[in-house]
């Protein structure tokens, strides 16, 4: 043993007070591998199972903590108490033991540093316990590192662990284009499977953002169900996303509200589907606005409420856009082509389009008709078909009419041609049964406008 072999011979003086030092110094050094031998065993099993189960630094910082205090107590109990004394006794020859007690008593630079140490140790938490209890080993056993068993991937684990597990996003933080993220997006995917075109979204401002937050089943599949509870056919809900993606992100109360205000308007739910194909815009617009448009073609056209709710059925877009160029194209048909009241509201219950149309366009095909043609206003009014139909077309065939003598449009003359018959029918039966000429006679009478 290291203090065995201590010699039991007389000392004196400064001989005597080294020699207990060195003594003590022995006996510390002694105890301390003893401990650190299992102590060292703890620390490699509490390692290795921080390891593998939760935060490292802070678990290492206490179980160092605790070490280091249980060290410091177990050193000052083998010094001060004297049953620890008994015990190492019995480790020990008597003669060795009786020769550091007396140097011990008759040093006392030495005892005074053993109790400076008690002072400034920080005494155990009743919360440490625990931990030093649970990395406690066996003296003298040994652990293979590479034999620890890790968890296997395929190891089940509990809801509340499950909850915790955090997987970064695997969408890239920027892009030009939604391309990246399709396969990667429930949302984006679901939407080319119903034929939205990602690429016409992509070009607008602010609408590709906007779908790559989504969630598809909390904000999309919602709505989808409400466009379908509507009737809303499944191939148009591809177009309809398309042309309008923000109603992925309207309220459902909202969109509720203006369907019902809809119906209590006598529109059917049919009249509201198609209303809604055709104009993707509709239901992002507030029920005070619907209604006031509502009035303003009832009481600016003077319809009633029957030839009101079927004119916007047939053209939702009247609800949708700006009221300036619908204004203007009245004043056009009233003041400029000089249409009455009732004719004009005639032309609007047959040709709605005569509303939103382009007014030079309109113009023109009017020009060319009453001027060019002759074809009185009663005439035009009785056909207005034709002011949305296309000017070289209408062109065309009163020049090739002109060209054989046969361009007649007055009712009351023989060889009358009525105004659909020159413009709605095909190229051959027109030639057939309104020119009486051949189809290659009028392609090449094409050529030389």
């Amino acid at each position: 043993m290291l203090v065995g072999n201590a010699s039991p011979a007389k000392k004196t003086g400064n001989n005597t007070r080294t020699s207990s030092v060195l003594d003590v110094r022995r006996f510390i050094c002694y105890y301390r591998k003893q401990e650190n031998s299992s102590v060292a065993m703890r620390v490699c099993q509490r390692c290795v199972g921080l390891l593998l189960s939760g935060p490292l630094s802070a678990a290492l910082q206490q179980s160092t903590r605790v070490l280091h205090q249980r060290s410091h107590l177990i050193l000052l109990r083998h010094s001060t108490r004297q049953p620890l004394v008994h015990t190492l006794s019995q480790r020990h020859s008597g003669e060795t033991w009786r020769h550091f007690t007396d140097h011990q008593a008759a040093s006392p630079d030495v005892h005074n540093k053993v109790d400076l140490a008690q002072k400034e140790v920080v005494p155990l938490n009743s919360d440490v316990h625990p931990i030093s209890s649970q990395v406690s080993l066996l003296d003298g056993q040994s652990i293979d590192l590479d034999a620890v068993v890790r968890p296997s991937p395929l190891q089940e684990i509990s809801e509340e662990e499950a909850v915790q597990i955090q997987v970064p996003s695997a969408l890239p933080p920027e892009s030009s284009t939604l391309r990246p993220y399709v396969d990667k997006s429930e949302t984006l995917s679901k939407l080319v499977q119903l034929g939205v075109n990602l690429w016409e979204l992509e070009q607008r401002p602010n609408v590709g953002s906007m779908l790559v937050r989504l969630d598809f089943r909390a904000d999309v599949a919602p709505r989808l169900l409400f466009l379908k509870d509507l009737g809303v056919e499944e191939s148009k809900l591809g177009r309809l996303l398309t042309k309008n993606p923000f109603i992925l992100t309207e309220s459902l109360d909202n969109l509720e509200a203006r369907v019902s205000y809809l119906k209590s308007k006598k529109f059917s739910k049919q009249s509201v589907a198609a209303m809604v194909s055709k104009a993707p815009y509709l239901l992002n617009f507030s029920v005070e606005r619907l209604d006031n448009r509502l009035g303003f073609f009832q009481k600016q056209l003077g319809l009633s409420a029957e030839k009101t709710r079927d004119v916007v059925t047939r053209l939702p877009k009247l609800l949708c856009g700006s009221l300036e160029p619908i204004k203007e194209n009245l004043k056009v048909c009233e003041l400029e082509f000089g249409f009455r009241g009732n004719e004009i509201q005639h032309i609007v219950s047959t040709v709605p389009k005569v509303l939103i149309a382009n007014k030079r366009k309109l113009t023109q095909i009017f020009d060319f008709i009453h001027n060019t043609m002759d074809v009185p206003h009663s005439l035009i009014a009785k056909f207005p078909q034709v002011l949305n139909a296309k000017f070289l077309r209408i062109r065309e065939r009163h020049l090739f009419l002109e060209y054989l003598g046969r361009a007649q449009y007055q009712p009351s003359q023989p060889n009358y041609i009525s105004l659909d018959r020159l413009v709605f029918l095909p190229d051959d039966v027109f030639c057939s049964e309104v020119a009486l000429a051949t189809l290659e006679d009028f392609e090449r009478f094409q050529k030389t406008l």
